[in-house]
């Protein structure tokens, strides 16, 4: 089966001549379906670029990436927009709200933009907005959201619909630890249904949720590792009756 995001040599130089600044330097990634990969590493790291351009949202100066077995180089600006839309669910830093939508609206119109009708995508995000607690909020807008709601409604329209590839930028930074469980247990669910998801954090606890941990120095993966049993594994444990 074919990895859903695979980078190869992946480099990324910003600017040219001696002020030329190296942020990825052959980058090579593989996410399966079901998988989440946790990308860790100090400011500066490469971290954020690493995840823009496997998003196709920044083109690498070298190197490939795919999605789902389709290489983005040469792809037209349109068509990288049309697949970020329709495979890819994004959760920024800063959200990326539109300030004139409510909450159910900045959720439903890429759904909507793909051919869904207007009914069933409000279905689906409300259903999204109830998983997360903000059922009562679908008619806010952004600036009448707190800021903890305003990424909780990030991250409702980066899960809704069939996207099989999740990109996440710290999607816990705004929320108190509970919440912020809440949300992983979202994208761990996503997986599940076959979603591949890149988490970009610094906080080693939510990173115990990934499948795989990939560390990033200086634009450079220097190691990768599985971690032991997190506390998402406590969603597949199953009590058995004591003898």
């Amino acid at each position: 089966m074919s990895p859903v995001l695979e980078m190869r040599g992946v480099s990324k130089v910003y600017g040219e001549g001696p002020a030329a600044v190296k942020a990825l330097t052959g980058v090579d990634l593989s996410v399966e379906s079901g998988t989440m990969v946790a990308v860790m590493g100090p400011s500066g790291s490469g971290k954020s670029t690493l995840l823009t351009i496997a998003g196709s949202l920044e083109e690498p100066t070298s190197g490939e990436v795919l999605v789902e077995g389709t290489s983005l180089v040469g792809m037209s600006r349109n068509d990288r927009a049309r697949m970020r839309r329709r495979r890819v669910g994004y959760v920024f830093q800063d959200f990326n709200l539109l300030a004139g939508l409510t909450a159910v609206e900045n959720i439903t119109l890429p759904l909507e933009l793909d051919g869904m009708r207007p009914k069933a995508a409000r279905e689906a995000g409300l259903e999204a907005l109830g998983e997360l607690d903000l059922t009562d909020r679908a008619g806010h807008y952004p600036d009448e959201l707190s800021g903890g709601q305003r990424q909780r409604v990030a991250i409702a329209r980066a899960i809704v619909g069939d996207r099989r590839l999740l990109l996440a930028d710290e999607p816990t930074g705004a929320l108190d630890s509970v919440s912020g469980e809440g949300v992983m247990r979202l994208l761990k669910v996503a997986c599940r249904r076959g979603a591949a998801a890149v988490l970009v954090t610094h906080d080693a606890h939510l990173a115990s949720w990934a499948d795989r941990v990939v560390f990033v120095r200086d634009g450079v993966v220097v190691d990768q590792t599985a971690p032991p049993a997190g506390p998402e594994s406590l969603l597949a444990v199953e009590t058995e009756p004591r003898a």
